[in-house]
């Protein structure tokens, strides 16, 4: 439906409430600014049980006692960074998690330097992602874990069950782009266009910078992200918990690493450009990543409003794969908000524990066919 645009008397009227609403609240905002603001992010305590080059492994003890015989590994996208699951005390994903008794890992990425410019999408999967996974294999004691992919991690999580089937009992996607072929979203009608010289823009720059990434991201919808959040904050800046939550928020979309050059030129020609992934053409490392390896039970979580990671470039995997076990979900909210919104804590963390735990106590490496098939065989049915 059309809407019929503002006059000028309209527009002038708006800005002149705005502007008195702004004014009545001001003597509440002054207190608000000049009492100390909580606008720290990722306050969970973890320890880090593994380091390598710029990358580390964080370890979250849960507060009761272990639920699970399984640990869930994290791994986060190359772009922002992984404090986003535990942003608040009162929307953390990794909080919820935790109470819920899950031994919790998650891979930070760092701050890639100018030295890291050669590293490939193969030295984090099979470098990186892959000696994590040992360390935490040899730490339990296991042969398998349960690996969970955020938006770009989840992309290179399913290329890693792929190469490594044997050590991934449970693969969990979120918001994870797996099929490229789309132009639901303008990400993947600008990276995807091969009018977009990746060569020369990473020749030039090395790295991709953390500020064009953000860039590229805010320029996705400059009204909601440019002007309307500011508007709202104006309007909301005598509301204490309110700054507090908006001042966190800008804090972590701020905190944008630089992605290693080479990675970056891959995943924009081999993913966005010629959508190797779900074709199952793409090699990592010299090996063909397979898609049909993929025979663990598969959790696929997306968001119907995602700007960024659309869902039609979350909602093909789980026919590609080789799993008979697979579920997806999609949340009725944003990117970001499947992490922080109130409506999404009460679905997303519930979901992945209820669906983990349902499979915590099933073999390694055994579909539900193959398992069926020994209860039969076993004289149980």
């Amino acid at each position: 439906m059309n809407q019929t645009p503002l006059s000028l008397d309209q527009l002038m009227n708006w800005a002149t409430s705005s502007m008195e609403k702004i004014a009545d609240q001001w003597p509440k905002a002054q207190t608000v600014f000049s009492e100390p603001l909580d606008t720290e992010i990722a306050q969970t305590p973890y320890s880090v049980i593994y380091e390598e080059d710029r990358v580390k492994l964080k370890y979250y003890k849960p507060p009761v006692k272990s639920r699970y015989t399984t640990p869930l590994f994290i791994v986060y996208a190359l772009i922002n960074r992984e404090t986003m699951l535990d942003l608040q005390p009162d929307r953390s994903v990794v909080q919820q998690l935790l109470k819920n008794g899950i031994d919790l890992y998650i891979l930070d990425w760092g701050y890639p330097s100018r030295k890291d410019r050669f590293q490939t999408i193969d030295d984090h999967i099979n470098g990186y992602v892959n000696n994590a996974v040992d360390v935490i294999l040899k730490r339990h004691g296991i042969n398998q874990l349960n690996l969970m992919g955020v938006c770009m991690g989840g992309t290179f999580c399913t290329a890693y069950a792929a190469l490594h089937p044997e050590k991934v009992k449970n693969l969990l996607l979120t918001v994870a782009p797996t099929s490229f072929d789309t132009d639901a979203g303008l990400l993947h009608t600008w990276w995807g266009n091969k009018g977009f010289d990746v060569d020369r823009f990473i020749d030039l720059h090395g790295n991709a910078p953390g500020d064009f990434l953000n860039t590229n991201f805010l320029l996705l919808n400059p009204a909601k992200l440019l002007i309307d959040k500011y508007i709202d904050f104006t309007q909301n800046m005598h509301n204490k918990n309110y700054v507090q939550n908006f001042l966190r928020m800008e804090q972590w979309i701020f905190d944008s690493p630089d992605v290693p050059g080479e990675t970056f030129r891959e995943f924009i020609k081999q993913f966005y450009q010629e959508n190797r992934l779900i074709q199952n053409k793409l090699e990592v490392g010299g090996a063909h990543v397979d898609l049909k390896r993929i025979t663990m039970p598969v959790l696929n979580i997306y968001a119907q409003y995602d700007h960024l990671v659309p869902p039609a470039a979350c909602s093909q995997i789980t026919q590609a794969v080789g799993s008979s076990d697979t579920r997806d979900v999609c949340l009725k909210t944003g990117h970001v908000g499947i992490y922080v919104s109130s409506k999404a804590q009460r679905e997303f963390a519930p979901t992945i524990c209820e669906w983990l735990k349902a499979r915590d106590a099933e073999p390694d490496n055994a579909d539900t066919s193959d398992k069926m098939e020994e209860m039969m065989v076993a004289g149980n049915m």
